[in-house]
């Protein structure tokens, strides 16, 4: 039997930006926030768990292939002057949170609500274009990730068996669809709040396969009895001089996209409790989690490309081939496959949460779209939610996602492409000229010139690197057919 029950008016979860979260009380009592909603209880490492399970995904696979694209000199400089951007950039969007005081002014939800309360009109449109077409790519490229890696352990197995006779062809879609599956059925966790514990599952993930990376490319590089790779990056033979310089844009894509989670800040931000300001505890959360992912980054990608050099794989792990340890590599796999369950739903939030938001306030009386159906299940006290239109839109996302993901299987040229495109408007520009407003800088101040001398650098990057991104992404379109990508 199951029981229809208004979720607008008997939600009891922690609050977080859904349509199930809107939910009011008085403020300022023992339960409810200065907002009137339910009391947030994220703290520093709660924060940190979200931003780690966000930021080291696939992208550390691609960055022993990146620093061969720029070698030993421009590559870990790059890692690290993306990350002291990222950074100090994620500082300033913590700043704006809240719009005037820090302790007390009026809460900004999400990426797109800071924008309109600082800087309004079309930028608002621009904005929020730009981030939801970033987490779609983003969506897009964890799926790829994904089926790599799942048929990396169905291969590294057939290879391992067959003696090393058997080529172990196969075709990813079928990877994607379970990926897909699995994708969906996560999608019903309402939000950030009650997805702790598979940000805290798919960052202990993350370490695991880092760290077997880690080891993997230290063993290699003991094997081969020296360090691989020149100042310079790959050489000119080895690739034309023309593929050279689009690779080597295309590399600071990849790095910028290791490091791209600033559209979902403000998300996280908003999980968490105070006092003390949420900006205070956010930069905490930032600073542990971009030194922890750029020591990860640096180690995994200098030393996967000692071991390699100019022949270092786009994808670290299903590159070192299908040798002994073949069972570490399949638990460094496997690794990946739990984070991008965990990673997919943290970026896919935000893009959830403002569909469902919208469709809640256009349609109010619909109850196909507010209203929950609880399911009593045998054994729990707590029954089983389920909201018809979270479950047909988000299934319908995820099936969406999982179909461009067979079209367009090029994980190295489309993690570029997401994180140039995605690096200048959201991780710099937006929070640049939000701060600026917030903190009321003077015009032509050192302080604002220094500030848009630093948004037009960062300009100057990404344009680059979606040069370079999109020539590689034409150059496969080449060789390719759809639904018949074989690895």
């Amino acid at each position: 039997m199951t029981m229809e029950k208004d979720s607008n008016k008997n939600h009891q979860q922690p609050f977080e930006f859904s349509i199930d979260n809107l939910q009011q009380g008085p403020a300022g009592s023992k339960c409810f926030d200065d907002d009137g909603r339910l009391k947030r209880s994220g703290n520093t490492w709660t924060a940190s768990a979200h931003i780690i399970t966000a930021v080291i995904g696939s992208g550390v696979l691609s960055l022993a292939w990146a620093i061969a694209q720029l070698g030993w000199v421009a590559g870990p400089s790059m890692m690290l002057l993306f990350s002291f951007v990222t950074y100090y950039t994620s500082t300033l969007l913590s700043v704006c949170y809240r719009s005037g005081d820090q302790l007390n002014g009026k809460r900004n939800y999400t990426y797109t609500d800071a924008v309109r309360a600082y800087l309004g009109g079309f930028k608002v449109k621009i904005c929020g274009f730009v981030q939801y077409a970033n987490l779609f790519g983003v969506a897009i490229g964890y799926t790829i990730a994904a089926s790599i890696s799942m048929m990396a352990i169905k291969r590294s197995n057939c290879f391992h068996s067959s003696g090393g006779k058997n080529p172990c062809h196969m075709n990813s879609n079928v990877y994607m669809i379970s990926f897909g599956i699995v994708e969906i059925i996560f999608s019903q966790i309402p939000d950030f709040d009650q997805l702790w514990w598979l940000s805290t599952l798919a960052a202990v993930m993350s370490f695991t396969y880092s760290t077997i990376g880690l080891g993997l490319g230290v063993g290699k590089v003991i094997e081969n009895k020296g360090i691989k790779g020149s100042l310079t990056g790959i050489t000119v033979g080895t690739v034309t001089q023309t593929q050279k310089v689009w690779r080597s844009f295309q590399a600071l894509g990849n790095i910028a996209f290791a490091y791209s989670y600033s559209m979902i800040l403000i998300e996280i931000q908003d999980t968490i409790k105070s006092p003390p300001s949420e900006s205070k505890t956010m930069k905490k959360a930032t600073l542990i989690s971009v030194i922890v992912t750029t020591i990860f980054y640096m180690l995994c990608g200098c030393f996967g490309y000692a071991a390699f050099g100019d022949l270092s794989p786009g994808n670290l792990l299903t590159g070192f081939g299908f040798y002994n340890p073949f069972w570490l590599l399949d638990i460094a796999n496997a690794a990946i496959v739990i984070h991008l369950v965990g990673a997919y739903q943290v970026y896919c939030q935000p893009l959830y949460s403002v569909v469902e938001k919208t469709a809640s306030q256009r349609f109010p009386d619909s109850n196909f779209i507010n209203k929950d159906i609880e399911i009593p299940i045998p054994g729990v006290i707590s029954p089983l939610k389920i909201n018809l239109f979270r479950l047909v839109w988000r299934s319908f996302f995820v099936i969406l996602t999982t179909i461009i993901s067979m079209l367009l299987p090029f994980f190295n040229d489309i993690v570029g492409l997401i994180g140039a495109i995605g690096f200048w408007p959201l991780t710099v520009y937006f929070p640049v000229e939000m701060y600026i407003v917030q903190m009321r800088i003077p015009k032509w101040s050192t302080k604002w010139i220094c500030l848009h001398l630093l948004s037009a650098a960062c300009l100057v990057i990404s344009l680059a690197s979606a040069a370079g991104s999109v020539a590689g992404v034409i150059a496969d379109l080449q060789v390719y057919k759809p639904f018949h990508t074989v690895y």
